[in-house]
Parts: structure tokens; sequence; C-alpha cells
């Protein structure tokens, strides 16, 4: 070794340079050769990285070493052999300069731990994408676990690093940490409670990426488009971003959409409010009207027959309707609603399905629709809730019932006329 440390040393002495000058001048020829040296060496291993793994990512049909590439796995690997040149080359350049010679070699150490972990989070960030294009994992969470990964070796790098400044062994420094431990948990504990939660979140399969979510708390209504560490990232249907801290999805309630989405059809739950003046008994004229509506002249021939039948057992006084048993407009209705569902193409007469009078209000009497659209798009959802309603709101006035709504100017305009009239 010392036929090179000294290469350049007896030259310069030959040229009457100072034994101390000598030292620096042969000192800063050796770095020179030795840093071009180390970069060209760079340069080719990169070259030749690229140009092999370009070779073999265009031969194979998996895109995963496409991925290693785009994420500049080989480019960041071409610089260990140089980094490692220029360890070996340092005891040969500062051989005369020994409190140099142990600065730099540390410098390189920190370099070599930096680069480790940059090679790592290229490794990670290439498994991430690869296990997004899987079927079975492009739901799953996995920003979180490779973030966690990630916050491992960043603090085994740190700590590393601190080791090689300090000079200490890894466990007298591992020793003195722990006193320190409960400042770093303070420091990370956003970041602890969103890995706990991701965990949770992930075992118990509460939400995936592409969900539909709703958290009235921080204003989300959309699909889930991405869960890490810290925030799960909602879509919301404006198009806007909803950001929520993960520790919130355990911490707080929130409504997944994904039964219904996974189910057989989407829920329609909604209610008319009929006027209570407008329900009345139905008279043998009202049925035999009644009777044109196709869907209901079966069940109204059947129901007819049974109820007369049933009134002249128990010698009921039909004079008045409210004796024995009868129909009436507003059950009929229910009755039309209750046939028009069953036999609509776009309803799932699987599932669920009625016509249900809910309790009387200040409003009027509720009757509620209650049944499951075979289409769950959102857009499709609607125009059909909006089809069965507009039929059954025009369909209301022949069975003589009346919508409740509150007055407007008009009905206090049409009082004032008839009060002059």
């Amino acid at each position: 070794m010392t036929q090179y440390t000294h290469y350049f040393y007896d030259y310069f002495r030959d040229l009457n340079f100072t034994v101390s000058s000598a030292k620096y001048m042969n000192m800063l020829v050796l770095f020179v050769i030795a840093f071009v040296g180390i970069f060209i060496i760079d340069l080719v291993i990169r070259t030749i990285l690229r140009f092999i793994s370009a070779r073999i990512a265009s031969s194979t049909k998996s895109n995963f070493d496409d991925l290693l590439i785009s994420n500049r796995v080989p480019a960041n690997t071409a610089h260990v052999p140089a980094l490692y040149l220029a360890h070996e080359s340092i005891p040969i350049v500062f051989y005369d300069f020994e409190y140099m010679h142990i600065i730099l070699e540390k410098v390189v150490a920190i370099i070599a731990i930096v680069l480790g972990l940059w090679i790592v989070r290229s490794l990670l960030n290439t498994l991430k994408s690869y296990f997004k294009t899987l079927p079975r994992l492009k739901d799953k969470p996995i920003d979180s676990y490779i973030q966690v990964f990630m916050i491992f070796a960043w603090i085994t790098g740190f700590l590393l690093a601190i080791v090689v400044i300090t000079d200490l062994s890894l466990w007298n420094f591992l020793k003195g940490f722990g006193a320190v431990s409960a400042i770093i948990l303070l420091i990370f504990k956003d970041t602890i409670l969103g890995f706990v939660a991701s965990i949770q979140v992930a075992i118990n399969d509460m939400v995936r990426i592409g969900d539909w979510i709703t958290f009235e708390k921080y204003g989300a209504d959309g699909d889930v488009i991405e869960i890490n560490l810290a925030t799960v990232k909602v879509q919301n249907w404006d198009n806007t971003i909803t950001t929520i801290p993960t520790y919130a999805m355990i911490s707080d309630s929130f409504k997944n959409w994904r039964g219904m989405t996974n189910s057989d059809g989407r829920r329609i739950k909604r209610h008319m409010l009929i006027k209570q003046t407008s329900i009345k008994y139905l008279t043998n004229e009202d049925i035999e009207r009644l009777k044109d509506i196709q869907i209901l002249k079966g069940y109204l021939t059947h129901m007819q027959q049974k109820l007369d039948q049933y009134n002249t057992v128990n010698n009921a006084d039909k004079s008045l309707l409210i004796n024995g048993r009868n129909l009436t407009n507003v059950g009929v209705f229910r009755k039309f609603i209750q046939t028009y569902l069953e036999q609509h193409s776009a309803i799932n007469d699987e599932m669920l399905l009625m016509a249900r009078q809910l309790q009387p209000t200040a409003q009027g009497i509720p009757i509620e629709i209650y049944c499951f659209s075979k289409d769950k798009r959102w857009e499709n959802y609607e125009y059909v809730m909006s089809d069965l309603f507009d039929h059954f709101l025009a369909a209301v006035p022949y069975f003589d019932l009346e919508i409740f709504e509150l007055p407007d100017n008009s009905t206090f305009k049409n009082f004032n006329n008839s009060a002059k009239s």
C-alpha cells in the first residue's frame, strides 16, 4: 500500500517541495485520480445496469421488473461499487492525514446508510406499485404497510448514523436511547395511532380502496381513493378530496356502502303525505270505477265478493258505510302501489318490497314505498326512483286522495276571491 500512498511524493520532493507541501500535493493528486476513477466507474456500472435491466424487462411478461426500473432500483444500486471503492481509497489518499482519514470514513459510512435507505425506499415503492396491480390486493391499504416499513428503516438508519458519528457501540447507544423514548413516542404519536388504526381497519375489513363511505363529521361522501398510515383520502361526488385521519375510522362512526354495492339491489325508501280529510270508504260505484285500473281489477273483484259475503253473514247495515267491513281509497291505493312495484322490471321482487302506512303526522298520513332497485348505479337508481314517484303522484287523484302541501300565495288568493264572491 505504501508504494501507492506516496506514489507522487518523491516526484514533488525532487522538485524541491518541502515535506509538508509534497504530502499535500501527493494527497491532492491521488484525490483527483480517485475521484475521476470512481466517477467513471460509477457511470459505466450505471450504464451497464440500465442496459441489462432494460433488456430483461423487455423480454419478460411480468411488470415487476418494469416497476423496478421506474422506481430507480438498478440506478440506485449501481452506486454501491463506487461507494465501496471510495471507502477503500480513503486510506490510500489520506495516508498522511489521519484526522481527515477518520472524518471521511465517517462521511462515507453515513452516505452508505443514506444510499441503503434510498435503495430500500425504491424497493418498497416497487412492491407498493406491484401489489396495487394484483386484483386481490388492490383494495387493501398497501400504502400504510409500506410507510410502516419505511419508518422503521429511517429510524434504523438514524440510529446507525448516530452510532457512526459518536463512535458508540450500538448496544450502549440503545441502552441510553430508552431515556428519550417517551419524547419519541410523543413526536410520533399520530404515526403510531395511524399504524394501529390501519392494522385494525385491515384486519376488520372496515374500509377498502374503492368503497363508497359517508363520514358526516368530516364532510366526506364519496369513494376511498387512498389509505395510508396517517390519512384516508375520499374523493367526494363533487370531485373534491376529503382527508380523514386513519385513527378516526376506528374512533368515530361512518357509513360504508359496500354492503349495498355487493347486494342484489339498492334500497328505495321514500314516502308521500296524504291529506287525512281525503281518506274515505269506497262505495260500490267507486269500486266499479276503480276496476278500470287493470292491475286492480282482479283484486277489487275478489275483495268485493269477500266483503259482501262477510257483511251478509254478519247482517251489517250497509245504509252506513262504517258498518261491517269496507274498502278505503287509501287502502286500495296502497295495493295499487304494491302490485305496481311487484310488476316493475327495475325492482328486485326477491328482496323486501312493500307499501306501508306510517304513523299519522300533523302534515298527513305517510304512505311509504320500501323496495330495492336492481340497478345500483347512482344515476340509474335516481331515475328509477323518480319514475316510480312520478307515476304514484299522478295516480293519487284517481283514488280521490290529495297530497299534502303547505299553503302558498295562490291558496290565499283563491280564498280571498271566494270570500268576495
